[in-house]
């Protein structure tokens, strides 16, 4: 195959890739049989055709080394992923799940991350390729913000095809659980923040410069970045702020100590996102209704003389205790990929009155469903990919690498401190997104910097 048409596929595949990235959070997050369906197929389709050109593909020369290096640095990740797809696989071919066409679906969704994985290492490996896939999740998030926080505030409350039947009042976006848009912006975001540093330049500090970073040409970065603060803010998701700043805080920290040179600037940038996003254009929109629930919040129940004065406000907190027999149960096992909705129902006490298809909880939902022999390996990818993350955010001599790497951590530690109490990762155009993120962390390190002509 000459260069020019494998030129052209690749820009065809690049192009199908974002937009379904785009896609995903419209139907509902994807959380529809329907949509789930079509994520597994269109993946599928542009794995094989990537697949079928990559075996016509010249081999050696510099080119073919630039693009294979960000593959063999991505090769262990997708090994964690493909074994816990193979566990998946195994529990639902030797009977041992309680759900056995809810764990067929997982299994088929699972491969499909993992292909996505392997594709957006695959097709994204220059520096420009990368930063517009880092622009189009901006995009898109900055678009589920504006769209969710615009139904709010017209208080026409609908989703995309429909009217709002839940979480009236708070912004949703497409997704119907406000938690899980959150969850969504926590990506996008950390995406803008790191595309933010990345771009910076390495002139020395001057009240001059920092007014061109908040109003110059890097204007619209910051806009598309208070569009979805504000839209995380009126979500009112405790997790999801608290995963936010979480992230933001610890990533920041270490990006500010990692370059004693610039560490005065890059606070500042830092400080600008949370001081003039959150303190000042949040407090227009719904801050202070953020801060009751939080402060509102109880997790046990008031008992005065034995006898309950005031309920818990928090079902999730007793559906987790209750969930935890079934962990004790099958540690090794699990009960099967998606099986949570099947097997919950039998323990809930009767207190537990609403309908839990899932713990609200990713933590324990994977322990519960995929056990130990299961959970590992997706443990071990998320936290290697946040490990090469940090090695980018740390390498001092590529501002852009180091900005890349201080996103995809950002990104990963918020969601990981949200999946603490939410099920984000259950939700497939979260979980697709993260495991673009994991890709972009492996990129962050490994993708080259030489401009060529058919890039």
């Amino acid at each position: 195959m000459s260069e020019q048409p494998t030129s052209h596929l690749e820009r065809a595949l690049i192009a199908a890739v974002l937009v379904l990235l785009v896609w995903l959070p419209l139907p509902l997050g994807s959380n529809r049989d329907w949509a789930v369906g079509l994520f597994v197929l269109a993946v599928g389709v542009l794995s094989g055709i990537w697949g079928i050109a990559e075996v016509y593909r010249p081999r050696g020369g510099e080119g073919g080394a630039r693009r294979d290096r960000p593959l063999a640095a991505a090769l262990p990740l997708f090994g964690l992923l493909l074994a816990a797809q193979a566990w998946v696989a195994v529990q639902w071919l030797a009977g041992w799940t309680a759900d056995v066409g809810a764990s067929f679906q997982y299994l088929m969704l699972g491969l499909a991350y993992s292909l996505l994985f392997l594709l957006v290492v695959a097709l994204f490996h220059t520096r420009r390729r990368l930063t517009v896939l880092l622009a189009v999740l901006v995009v898109s998030g900055t678009l589920q913000a504006f769209f969710g926080a615009f139904m709010t505030l017209s208080g026409i409350e609908w989703l995309l095809a429909g009217p709002k039947t839940s979480y009236v009042g708070d912004a949703t976006g497409t997704f119907v659980n406000r938690n899980h848009l959150a969850g969504y912006l926590e990506l996008t975001l950390a995406c803008g923040i790191g595309l933010l540093l990345a771009l910076r330049d390495g002139r020395p500090l001057r009240w001059v410069n920092v007014l061109e970073t908040l109003m110059g040409p890097k204007a619209r970065l910051r806009l598309a970045l208070v569009v979805m603060v504000i839209a995380l803010v009126m979500t009112h998701s405790r997790g999801g702020n608290a995963g936010f700043f979480v992230g933001l805080m610890i990533a920041g920290g270490l990006f500010v100590l990692r370059n004693r040179e610039h560490r005065l600037r890059n606070g500042l940038i830092l400080a600008s996102i949370v001081l003039i996003d959150v303190l000042i254009v949040s407090q227009y929109f719904g801050l202070e209704r953020l801060k009751d629930r939080v402060m509102n919040t109880r997790l046990s129940d008031v008992v005065v003389d034995g006898e309950v004065v005031q309920r818990a406000n928090e079902l999730r907190d007793d559906v987790a205790r209750q969930a935890l027999p079934l962990v004790e149960d099958k540690p090794l096992t699990g009960h099967g990929a998606g099986s949570f909705e099947a097997v919950f129902p039998r323990l809930a006490g009767d207190d537990i009155r609403l309908h839990f298809d899932h713990a609200h909880n990713d933590y324990l939902q994977f322990a519960v469903e995929y056990g130990l022999l299961g959970t590992l390996p997706l443990a071990a990818f998320v936290l290697l990919a946040l490990w090469r993350a940090l090695q980018a955010l740390w390498r001092r001599e590529s501002t852009y690498r180091s900005g890349v790497g201080f996103g995809a951590a950002m990104g990963i530690v918020a969601l990981l401190v949200h999946s603490g109490t939410d099920f984000n990762l259950q939700i497939p155009a979260n979980a697709a997104t993260l495991v673009v993120l994991c890709a972009i962390a492996v990129l962050a390190g490994a993708h080259s910097n030489r401009r060529r002509r058919t890039d």
